[in-house]
């Protein structure tokens, strides 16, 4: 189940950049799920595990990938740890939803990310049995606990 805390959260990984170039595995960047996230969301093309066919900048590593995209790959490879999405675009809340779907997972936010779903369910973390099941109570619950926070 995907578990959204609104707001400062202990222990979440901040700059998800800067770990992934410290942390990532060549097998994580040619796995199903990279190659799809790669390809929807910067609209590259994995050739292996270092090389990446970008139509704007040409040949990349998978450090030049875009922060969204990087977060994912984390998420995906990392259980267990938080990651702040909001340096995720909306563009990757399908791919948090579908991640959520088959595991446990927890992110933070400090915005009301978009999830174009019709229906979903999400725990919000900050009031422990809330589950949300669409946009207009997640909307609602990212407005009041992101004022707590303030």
């Amino acid at each position: 189940m995907l578990k959204v805390w609104f707001g400062d959260r202990e222990n979440a990984i901040y700059d998800t950049s800067t770990f992934f170039k410290n942390r990532y595995e060549d097998k994580w960047i040619t796995d199903d799920f990279a190659k799809k996230v790669i390809k929807d969301i910067d609209k590259s093309e994995v050739i292996d595990a270092n090389n990446i066919m970008s139509p704007v900048l040409g040949s990349i590593s998978p450090t030049s990938l875009s922060g969204g995209v990087k977060a994912l790959i984390l998420m995906k490879n990392l259980p267990g740890k938080i990651f702040n999405a909001t340096n995720c675009g909306d563009n990757c809340a399908k791919w948090i939803l579908e991640l959520g779907n088959s595991r446990n997972l927890t992110i933070n936010l400090y915005h009301v990310m978009h999830f174009d779903a019709p229906s979903f369910e999400i725990r919000i973390l900050n009031h422990r049995s809330l589950i949300v099941h669409n946009m207009q109570e997640f909307l609602d619950a990212g407005v009041k606990y992101l004022r707590e926070d303030q």
